[in-house]
């Protein structure tokens, strides 16, 4: 029987890529860089998922992300800018960024009323919950378990093996991990995260990609609508 469902945010629920598209055509224009392209955010996506890889496997951390990582973008756009500032602009947008997902808020009502709700995320922690309660989603969770506070990233165990002892405090029958679905659009993070810890899949491929992992997800998903047939 299932008890509780993990939700990722970025791309789940809240959409990061529209977010990261908007703010580089607007932080171009601030800074007075090159006139923003859509190919442009072909390569912040390219090196940005390679650096958050890089953080799934504990080869890099959050500092080290906004040290690096439009000074690379910067460079791969032949862009002199300094990417450090740039980045700085580009966390002070994100922190009132709470663009939604299509079916979020239906989603999370409905999961709300069936099961316990915890938001799974890797992220600084105050950012992604003040984006939960900007966004009006943060009151459907009953628990929001971000990496930055629970001291691993997704896909480490350790993510969901801390998020499971926070989350059965005080119960007299634990929530095991058989007990419950990971919900979430990344393979490396989710899903494999997921399986690792022992629960069941739901990938969302909300952009129709085609699964490259090697790893078969025990549902997928192209729209949040589509976790009532299951859930």
């Amino acid at each position: 029987m299932k008890q509780a469902i993990f939700i990722d945010i970025d791309d789940t629920l809240l959409d990061f890529d529209a977010y990261v598209k908007q703010t580089l055509q607007s932080g171009f224009a601030h800074f007075g860089l090159k006139v923003y392209k859509p190919y442009m955010y072909n390569v912040f996506e390219r090196i940005n998922t390679a650096l958050w890889h890089r953080i799934e496997q504990g080869a890099l951390d959050f500092k080290a992300l906004g040290e690096i990582r439009f000074n690379l973008v910067f460079e791969a756009l032949g862009i002199e800018f300094d990417g450090v500032r740039f980045e700085r602009y580009f966390r002070d947008c994100l922190w009132d960024s709470a663009i939604l997902i299509d079916g979020s808020v239906q989603a999370l009502a409905y999961l709300s009323e069936k099961y316990v709700v915890c938001a799974a995320s890797n992220g600084p922690f105050a950012q992604q919950l003040h984006r939960l309660e900007i966004g009006g989603l943060k009151d459907y969770f009953d628990a929001c378990f971000i990496s930055e506070d629970i001291g691993a990233s997704k896909p480490d165990k350790a993510f969901f093996v801390q998020a499971l002892a926070r989350l059965n405090e005080g119960r007299e029958e634990p929530i095991l991990p058989e007990n419950c679905v990971i919900i979430g659009d990344s393979f490396t993070s989710d899903i494999a995260g997921g399986k690792n810890a022992g629960m069941q899949t739901i990938w969302f491929n909300r952009n129709h990609k085609k699964n490259m992992s090697g790893l078969i997800p025990d549902y997928e998903i192209c729209t949040l609508f589509e976790i009532e047939k299951i859930l």
